[in-house]
């Protein structure tokens, strides 16, 4: 092309060497003009096209891949492809000029790998399955492969070798980059167990002390996993210490549908005692353990009477106690709540004595898992707990307050 247009030039009566700079770049301009043609065409029509057709179609695939930009990028690769056609024109540039081109096409690429494989990423969590198999990691991984199989290739270009001689003299640093990429490969690794032994998952509560992480497991990449503590705080963990250190995953408790109420209120001993004949009347006329009361009596009374037991004292033969009437009333009354799950494990029990009294244990499942509901369920049940325990002629124990040592002070000076 360029000699045509020189031996035209000259033929018109131009000097041979301005002919020659002429015909050069007219040759240049006409690629320039057609790569700037071909970049308009891929980008105001083909692509405009393109978007439409996408979004009148709705397809929530192709928006997310629109979104990311990945046909964009790909439309770059058009005045490149051109300027690579045309390398021919100028013999001597020719390998120079199909060199750069193919460097500027393969940036292209790699970028355009980027962007389809975030836009991959974006569509595979729109299905449920992300939650329990994320694949962060395995993207990470694969765009760091993209990366150096991408650099090696542009450099062998650059330098005109093959990149299997770059590729064989990187075997010799195998033990740096395992040095260098320690934590990736370690992620990896642990991501690897993860998933295939469903530890962890997006969206699961977990604790880990050792880290100060408590709260929600909002993403899970090749090195971290982020946490977000109920403090809006952000906590990040290397995710191979998700495999080398243990953690706390309430998972299950969410999905079992009851969390767990396990407390206990402390009775001052000295006010524990045998029920007398006023307090089962009293006791009698409290619905939920009305028939409870009736029927001991009666069960007591059959045993004391084939046993001969003499009733002066209260010690001989089986009497009810204050205490275990008012475990009777927790059993029901944990039995007939609304908020506790009836499927599963309902204990009221003692504890070991210890210097602060007798505890008495609640231990049941709320049916409500979710945390403010549940605390709010726990402390509805204990204000009724204690608000209930002086009608069966028990006091909980707490250790003197200024408020007690100024009524003792108090009733000492009246008495004296």
């Amino acid at each position: 092309m360029i000699e045509l247009l020189n031996k035209w030039l000259t033929g018109m009566g131009m000097a041979g060497e301005l002919s020659f700079y002429i015909s050069n770049g007219i040759a240049i301009g006409l690629i320039i003009l057609l790569s700037l043609t071909a970049n308009l065409i891929a980008k105001k029509l083909i692509l405009r096209l393109l978007v439409r057709y996408i979004k009148s179609n709705r397809f929530k695939w192709a928006n997310i891949m629109l979104e990311r930009e990945v046909f964009s990028i790909i439309s770059h690769l058009a005045p490149a492809i051109v300027i690579f056609s045309f390398a021919g024109i100028f013999p001597q540039y020719q390998s120079i000029i199909q060199r750069f081109s193919l460097v500027y096409m393969i940036t292209v690429g790699v970028f355009s790998m980027n962007a389809l494989l975030n836009a991959i990423e974006d569509i595979y969590k729109t299905f449920e399955v992300y939650k329990v198999k994320p694949i962060k990691s395995v993207i990470q991984v694969i765009k760091i492969f993209l990366y150096v199989i991408g650099g090696i290739w542009l450099v062998s270009i650059i330098i005109d070798r093959s990149p299997l001689i770059l590729l064989s003299g990187i075997g010799a640093l195998t033990a740096v980059l395992m040095l260098v990429f320690k934590d990736s490969l370690l992620g990896l690794a642990a991501g690897a167990q993860l998933a295939a032994n469903d530890m962890v998952r997006i969206g699961d509560w977990i604790e880990m002390p050792k880290y100060g992480a408590d709260g929600d497991i909002i993403d899970i990449t090749l090195i971290t996993a982020k946490v977000r503590n109920f403090d809006n705080s952000i906590t990040t963990i290397p995710t191979y210490a998700l495999i080398s250190d243990s953690f706390k995953n309430w998972r299950v408790m969410q999905e079992s549908g009851g969390r767990r109420i396990k407390r206990s209120v402390y009775i001052d001993t000295t006010s524990i005692k045998f029920c007398s004949d006023e307090m089962l009347e009293r006791f009698e006329k409290i619905q939920y353990i009305a028939k409870y009361i009736q029927n001991k009596k009666l069960e007591l009374a059959e045993y004391n009477q084939a046993h001969n037991v003499n009733p002066s004292q209260l010690v001989n033969g089986r009497r009810l106690t204050n205490i275990g009437t008012f475990r009777a009333y927790l059993k029901e009354y944990l039995k007939n709540h609304p908020h506790i799950h009836s499927g599963m494990t309902q204990i009221v029990r003692h504890l070991p004595p210890t210097e602060n009294g007798l505890p008495i244990e609640i231990y049941a499942f709320t049916n409500d898992t979710a945390w403010v509901n549940y605390e709010s369920i726990q402390a509805d049940i204990f204000d009724h707990v204690i608000a209930v325990i002086p009608q069966f002629d028990l006091r909980v124990h707490q250790k003197p307050t200024g408020y007690d040592t100024r009524s003792m002070t108090s009733k000492m000076g009246t008495l004296l």
